[in-house]
Order: structure tokens, then sequence, then C-alpha cells
């Protein structure tokens, strides 16, 4: 058994992880989720507010597991802090080069209230994985999503996030799979590979 954070994304609350949640429940694992208002602050404040709800809840090990912008915020609060308890970390459809859809909307009227104070870290992403743990990356190639109206994508993408978007030099390992940005969430595949990669520190990738 492990036990395992869920972090969700941009816009999401988190209810969105319930599905994920209860899946790896199911399969033994105790599982818990971090939520909070995504739009409130930028990832720096995000990120102290997750290390603040691992302090209380004080387990000696802890798997991350973050979903688009949530990976990012464990990215941070892994940077800035070196006392969170040891675990692997799996990215879901992270944007850790930069988000190309919001680049295309940031200049849009009303940007502000649909970012609020995090766009410019979005733009930013994250440079490398953190030191001294196992991280591993998933990216849908299903083009369904608001990059499809917000501007063109490189291909292959999940419909909000390129694959060229998460590539991190020093990643475990990575896998592709056919599911779309926000069908990770609902995908027992994802699941399977989730769990996959915390128990053994790398993904199934078939033959």
């Amino acid at each position: 058994m492990a036990n395992i954070l869920l972090v969700h994304g941009l816009w999401n609350r988190g209810w969105s992880m319930a599905a994920m949640a209860k899946r790896l429940r199911a399969r033994g694992h105790s599982v818990m989720v971090f939520s909070y208002p995504t739009r409130s602050s930028g990832l720096n404040g995000h990120a102290d507010e997750l290390y603040a709800f691992i302090g209380k809840a004080a387990p000696d090990q802890l798997h991350l597991v973050g979903h688009s912008m949530g990976g990012l915020v464990i990215l941070n609060m892994l940077s800035r802090f070196d006392d969170v308890p040891a675990g692997r970390v799996v990215l879901m459809g992270t944007p850790v080069r930069g988000s190309r859809v919001v680049s295309y909307l940031e200049n849009l009227p009303g940007q502000k209230l649909i970012f609020g104070k995090v766009a410019e870290d979005l733009l930013k992403g994250f440079r490398q994985p953190p030191e001294n743990r196992q991280t591993g990356m998933i990216r849908g190639t299903r083009a369904m999503g608001l990059g499809r109206v917000a501007g063109k994508l490189d291909k292959p993408n999940d419909g909000s996030v390129a694959v060229s978007e998460t590539q991190l030099e020093g990643l475990a390992d990575g896998i592709e799979l056919p599911v779309a940005h926000s069908e990770m969430l609902f995908s027992s595949e994802v699941v399977r590979q989730v769990e996959q990669f915390l128990l053994h520190g790398s993904f199934k990738h078939s033959r």
C-alpha cells in the first residue's frame, strides 16, 4: 500500500480528483486530495499551502501526483522545501515547458479573470525535476480540449497541452497514452500507470 496525495489543475477543485482517488483506494492505497483555489495566487502561494497541508498530515512517506498545473505546484514546493516526506512523483499533462494555450489567451480581454494570479507562472513552466526523487510524466495524445479553439498546438497533444510542452530532462520515465487532458482524471489505464510508477519507479510500456 502506498500513501498518495493528488493535486488538481487549473479551474478545478479537489472534487475533480474524486474518480482517481476512488480507483486508487479500491486498489488498496491511502489517498488524500489537496484542494485549492487555483486563480487566487501564483505557484509560490499554492506550493506554500500544499506544504502546510502535508505538514498537518505528517506522513512518513508520501507519493505526489499532479494533474496539469497541479504538477507545477508540486515541482515548485519540492524546489523550495527539503523536508517533504520521501516518495515518487507522477505528473499528468503538466506543461513544464510553459503553456502554449495560456500564451494564446493572455492578451484577451478579461484574461485576469480566466487565469488570475497564476498566468505568468504557467507561461514559464518549470525547468528541472526534483533532486533525489524519481519523477514520471504521463502524456495524453487525444486532441480534445481548449487548445483546439485557443490556437494551434504541436502534435501530438491532449487538446490542452502538447507532448512537446511536457518534455523535462532528468525524468525517470515518461509514457504517452491515448487520452485527452481531462480524460486523464477518469481513465482506468492512467490509474494503472500511476500505480505502476509509484510502486516501481517506471511505467509499464507495451512491447
